[in-house]
C-alpha cells in the first residue's frame, strides 16, 4: 500500500503530462503531423553543436574512472569556478566556486534549497500563475505554499498582495522570471519594490526571508527585454538555474544553485545544501554534463526559432479574436479562454486535435497555456483549427 501522502499526488498527476500523453495517443490515430500539441515545454531546438563536440571529446580524451566517477557533492571545483567567472562577467558579481552548487536540474536545485531552509509549518510565497510543481516541492518538506492571486491582465506581481501575506512563518518567496506560464518578465523596478517589501517585513518580524529565483528561462527573452539578476537587489537571494532550456538539455538534468556570500547564515546554508544534495539521493549532478557545459559555457540555442514561433502564434491567435498576453520571455503564451470554463474550451480545442493546458493547473482559471517550443508547421497547422474552435464558440447561445 502506498503512503497516504502520495495518494493525492497520484490522483492529481500532472495535467501537462496527461495532455502530452494524450497527444501521443492521438498521433497514433491521426498521424503526428495532424496533431497540434502545445502541452509540454519540451524544447524542439537542437542543443548547440559545441555541446555534442564537448561530450565526444570528454569521452575520448578523459580518464574513464574520472569521467564516470564520484566527485564532491557540490560538483567539480573547476566546473563551479568556470560558472562563477561566467556569471561575474555577465552580471558584475564576485562569485567563486564556493558560491556554486551543481544540481540535478533546476527542479533538483529547488528541492535542495527547500530541504535546506524549510521546517514543517514554514510558508513559501509565490505569485500566481505559477508552475504547479512548486506546491509539491513545498509539501515535500512540510512547508505551506501561500499564493498571491494573479494581477490581471498584466500578470506582473501584486505587490500589495505580497505584503499582506507575509507572516512570521514566511521563509521564502519563489520568483520565476521569465515566467512559466505567462512569459512575463519582471522589471528592475518591480524587483526593487519586492526587495524593499521583503527587507521591511523581515526587519519588522525579526526574521530572514529568502528569495528563491527559479531561472531556467533566463536567456530566452525577446524584444530587448532584460532579466535583472536578483542577487544584486536582495542579499538573501538563492538562484536556481538549469541548462534545460538555454542548451535544450531537459533530459540531462543539469543545473546549479547560486549561494551568495551575503546570504544569512551563509556557511551553514552552503554546508546544508551540499548535504541535502547527497541525502535527497541526487548525490551529485551528472558528471559528463558538468564537464560538457563548462567547456561550452557561452553556447546557447538559437532563440530566433522560438521568436518566429512566438510572433506567428501571437499574431495568428489575436487575428482570430483570442485575447493573448504577448510573452517577453520563455516559450509560453498565456491566452484568455473565450469560455468561462477553460477546461471546456480545452476540450473543444482537443476535438480539433489542438492540445492546450488549462490555466487552473497554474492557479489561474479562465486562461490556457500554449508551449510554442514546437515546429513552425505545427503552429501553421493549428491556426485553422483554432479558427474552427472560435467559430463554434461564437455559434453557442449567448456567445455570438
Amino acid at each position: 500500500m502506498i503512503a497516504k501522502s502520495m495518494e493525492s499526488y497520484v490522483k492529481g498527476s500532472s495535467v501537462i503530462r496527461a495532455m502530452f500523453e494524450e497527444g501521443a495517443r492521438l498521433a497514433k490515430i491521426y498521424g503526428r503531423e495532424n496533431v497540434y500539441d502545445f502541452s509540454l515545454g519540451n524544447p524542439n531546438v537542437a542543443p548547440p553543436k559545441e555541446l555534442k563536440d564537448s561530450v565526444i571529446d570528454i569521452l575520448e580524451s578523459e580518464e574513464p574512472t574520472f569521467v564516470h566517477g564520484y566527485m564532491n557533492n557540490a560538483g567539480y571545483e573547476d566546473v563551479r569556478n568556470t560558472i562563477a567567472q561566467h556569471l561575474n562577467k555577465l552580471h558584475g558579481t564576485q562569485f567563486t566556486d564556493k558560491n556554486i552548487l551543481m544540481t540535478v536540474g533546476a527542479a533538483g536545485g529547488l528541492n535542495v534549497i527547500l530541504k535546506t531552509l524549510m521546517d514543517p509549518g514554514d510558508q513559501i510565497l509565490v505569485f500566481a500563475p505559477y508552475f504547479g510543481e512548486y506546491r509539491s516541492y513545498a509539501a515535500n518538506y512540510g512547508a505551506e505554499l501561500v499564493v498571491v492571486p494573479p494581477n490581471l491582465p498584466t500578470f506582473q506581481p501584486d505587490l500589495k498582495g505580497l505584503e499582506q501575506r507575509i507572516t512570521e512563518k514566511t521563509k521564502a518567496l519563489i520568483l520565476n522570471s521569465p515566467n512559466n506560464p505567462t512569459g512575463v518578465v519582471y522589471s528592475e523596478e518591480t524587483i526593487k519594490a519586492i526587495a524593499a517589501i521583503l527587507n521591511k517585513k523581515a526587519q519588522e518580524l525579526g526574521t530572514d526571508i529568502y528569495i528563491i529565483a527559479d531561472e531556467p528561462y533566463r536567456e530566452l527573452v525577446y524584444d530587448g527585454a532584460v532579466v535583472p539578476y536578483l542577487t544584486k537587489y536582495y542579499k538573501n537571494t538563492v538562484v536556481g538555474y538549469s541548462y534545460s532550456k538555454s542548451m535544450s538539455l531537459p533530459g540531462e538534468r543539469i543545473g546549479y544553485l547560486v549561494l551568495p556570500d551575503e546570504l544569512a547564515d551563509f556557511e551553514n546554508v552552503v554546508s546544508a545544501a551540499t548535504t541535502a544534495n547527497r541525502i535527497l539521493g541526487f548525490v551529485n549532478a551528472p558528471s559528463i554534463m558538468q564537464l560538457a557545459v563548462a567547456r561550452c559555457i557561452n553556447a546557447s540555442v538559437d532563440i530566433n526559432i522560438y521568436n518566429k514561433n512566438r510572433e506567428t502564434l501571437y499574431q495568428g491567435l489575436s487575428d482570430l479574436g483570442y485575447e493573448c498576453t504577448k510573452p517577453e520571455g520563455a516559450f509560453y503564451l498565456f491566452m484568455k479562454s473565450p469560455l468561462a470554463d477553460e477546461t471546456e474550451f480545452c476540450q473543444m480545442a482537443k476535438e480539433q486535435r489542438v492540445l492546450l493546458v488549462p490555466g487552473s493547473s497554474f492557479a489561474c482559471p479562465g486562461y490556457v497555456r500554449l508551449a510554442y517550443c514546437v515546429s513552425y508547421d505545427t503552429i501553421l497547422g493549428a491556426l485553422p483549427q483554432m479558427e474552427k474552435v472560435m467559430a463554434q464558440i461564437k455559434a453557442l447561445p449567448n456567445q455570438g
